[in-house]
């Protein structure tokens, strides 16, 4: 009588398409049964209606009845729990990080993409003054507008230079006192230049930003993502396996609608989500009154249907908005408004949920070693 083991073996060479970790380490098979020549497998999956699941089940009868004595395979298909699809995530984030290519993003930077279902939620905003909210607090921060055709980063933090390549041929970013920036408004001949790129020119560009730019050692890399779901939103995730993602809404239930195909995007292709921020949560009068001129709610939906924390809810504030548009980032504005009071709790909140990796953990010491020994060699 055949062994389960062997049974095993065979099976561990059908690989989840999407993934490309094989259906055993994935703790897919659930249990095993062998009478005469007919073999049931219980196979879990992360819904019952899989897309995949017929290209998977192909495969296992493939490869079973490969096996001497084996005429019939059955299979039972069951829907994972909560708890199977937390672990089979835990097991595909750490095989895209083992092989994904090594970029100029040092594995230790943490990685926070701040994106949105539609344009106009203030997420290029957010994305700004999240970076310069974490280099005032001392931490080495770099900002990638990686929204390609819609890039509004330059203008949000008031620069208008050029980037340049170093005697290495790399691409080094520009400076805004200590923050590092990277966009395509750095290389157009103006903000009004449309760029005509399609899905590969797109992740290519990408891939440039994160291959061939001289980032150095950060502490933090925000990523001003395209809204949408679309190709680089795909890429990152494959290029940088350590990503965590902030989605932006609005209080309308439109928007929060948008902006749940992004977060189920993000699920889809194992990019943690840290969180929701809903910005234009409401206007606040100088006489302390609130107003929810965009609804309400927005926000607090998308958190619970994730089971995600709400970061913040930034208030809209005149003066904050049109200095703003004017180059300085809310959070370098002199004037005191509850805008710039949430935006610093946001990036507060954000150092306490994301905390930056510490040299003095062991694998920080010994990551940073290896670094040393590399600059050496």
């Amino acid at each position: 009588m055949l062994q389960n083991d062997i049974l095993l073996k065979h099976l561990s060479t059908v690989m989840d398409p999407e993934l490309g970790v094989n259906i055993v380490d994935l703790g897919m098979v659930k249990d095993i049964t062998y009478t005469n020549s007919e073999v049931t497998i219980d196979l879990a999956l992360t819904i019952a209606e899989c897309p995949m699941r017929n290209q998977i089940e192909t495969e296992i009868k493939r490869k079973l009845k490969l096996i001497e004595n084996i005429e019939e395979v059955y299979i039972n298909v069951v829907e994972m729990s909560k708890e199977d699809r937390s672990s089979l995530m835990t097991i595909a984030r750490k095989n895209a990080r083992d092989n994904a290519i090594p970029t100029n993003i040092n594995t230790r930077t943490r990685v926070i993409a701040v994106g949105s279902g539609k344009g106009g939620v203030g997420k290029s905003t957010i994305s700004t003054n999240l970076a310069v909210g974490l280099e005032n607090l001392g931490f080495t921060t770099g900002l990638l507008d990686a929204d390609i055709w819609g890039f509004s980063i330059p203008r949000l933090l008031g620069i208008e230079g050029r980037l340049e390549a170093n005697k290495d041929k790399k691409i080094v970013p520009y400076k805004r006192g200590g923050l590092e920036v990277v966009s395509t408004g750095l290389i157009t001949d103006d903000e009004d230049t449309a760029l005509m790129w399609r899905g590969l020119m797109l992740s290519k560009a990408l891939e440039q930003f994160l291959f061939d730019v001289e980032w150095g050692n950060l502490d933090y890399l925000v990523i001003d993502l395209p809204p949408g779901t679309g190709d680089i939103q795909m890429a990152l995730g494959r290029l940088l396996p350590q990503t965590e993602l902030v989605v932006v809404t609005t209080p309308q239930l439109s928007a929060q609608k948008v902006a749940t195909r992004v977060a189920d995007m993000a699920k889809r292709s194992f990019i943690p989500l840290l969180g929701v921020v809903e910005n234009m949560s409401y206007f606040e009068s100088g006489d302390g009154n609130k107003y929810n001129i965009f609804g309400k709610g927005g926000g607090d939906e998308l958190s619970e249907k994730f089971g995600i924390p709400l970061l913040s809810k930034i208030p809209i504030s005149e003066d904050s908005v049109e200095e703003s548009e004017n180059g300085t980032p809310i959070l370098l504005q002199n004037n005191k408004t509850p805008t710039k009071e949430a935006m610093q709790d946001l990036v507060n909140t954000i150092i306490k949920v994301l905390p930056p990796v510490s040299d003095e953990t062991c694998t920080g010491r010994l990551a940073k070693v290896l670094e040393e020994l590399e600059v050496e060699a």
